[in-house]
């Protein structure tokens, strides 16, 4: 089974911090981790890592970054043929303050908003499964019309005319609270569940496809015979980076490999949580057994 992840590639560089720093004062650090990132290319990074046959389609300067990305994706098997490597950008590159308080993290993004117009369509036609994340989108549309029959997945983290338009030629839209509340403009409120009810129909009704809204450590939402929360694990956070985006991998990881909708969810749902227990994207994807053996952790709700 062939997987194709279509998506931008940064480079990461995490400051993990005991608290956010203060303005106009000097902070000092131990260590700072660096790795790549990038929603689709998580994405594939753990497919590969968990044994997939993943190809990654993108495009990095020829540069540091550009080469370390491809390096990591090469010792976890990663097809790369498929990047290209272009000498007239600089690779994107992300820096994070991982706030260890809380868990949460700030990201600044150094990110070429022409590289969309550089990179150039591939002609990819035994695909059985493609993930997107809204870049590179004349790529995702024509790799997307090229494999009809393929199971198609995509990433939504910001609303914006592309990503909209990819929602409608996918199988699975999974998207963040972020982009059902600005999409729809209505707002979520956990205790209501008439809020995520209105929420996920006004989408239904629009993209007209599969629904699933993350909901971060709540769980995700989404409709079988009823509407229901699917939640997740109880962790200690320290770095939630890239969370999403494994997330995102799992559930093509699952969905590859005949596990039920609910199913599916559950367990990336899992996957997620545990990768917040550690620092930076790529270091903190926890192995497949882990997943499977955090089951009996997860919550009704």
């Amino acid at each position: 089974m062939k997987l194709v992840c279509i998506g931008h590639a940064t480079y990461d560089t995490t400051l993990p911090l005991p608290e956010f720093p203060i303005e106009n004062k000097k902070t000092r650090l131990k260590e700072k981790i660096e790795c790549g990132g990038g929603p689709a290319a998580n994405a594939a990074y753990l497919l590969a890592k968990w044994g997939m046959d993943t190809t990654f389609v993108g495009i990095v300067g020829n540069d540091y970054y550009g080469n370390n990305i491809i390096k990591e994706f090469n010792e976890v098997g990663v097809n790369t043929e498929y990047i290209e490597k272009n000498s007239e950008i600089a690779t994107d590159s992300s820096y994070i303050i991982s706030n260890l308080s809380n868990g949460s993290r700030t990201i600044i993004t150094a990110k070429n908003d022409t590289i969309d117009e550089l990179i150039e369509p591939v002609e990819i036609k035994d695909a059985d499964i493609i993930l997107v994340d809204g870049e590179h989108y004349k790529t995702a549309i024509k790799v997307l019309n090229d494999n009809p029959n393929a199971i198609s997945i995509l990433d939504a983290g910001r609303v914006n005319e592309k990503t909209i338009e990819l929602g409608k030629l996918v199988t699975y839209l999974i998207c963040s609270k972020d982009f059902a509340e600005d999409f729809t403009k209505q707002t979520i409120d956990y205790n209501n569940k008439e809020s995520l009810i209105t929420v996920y129909e006004t989408l239904k009704m629009y993209f007209k496809t599969n629904i699933i809204i993350t909901l971060e450590s709540v769980g995700s939402f989404t409709k079988f015979e009823d509407y229901e929360i699917i939640p997740s694990i109880k962790v200690k956070a320290l770095d939630s980076t890239g969370a999403g985006d494994i997330y995102h991998g799992a559930f093509t990881y699952f969905i590859a490999n005949n596990y039920t909708i609910r199913d599916s969810i559950k367990y990336a749902s899992i996957t997620g949580a545990l990768s917040v227990t550690k620092i930076g994207s790529r270091y903190a994807m926890p192995n497949l057994d882990e997943v499977i053996g955090n089951e009996e952790d997860v919550e009704t709700i």
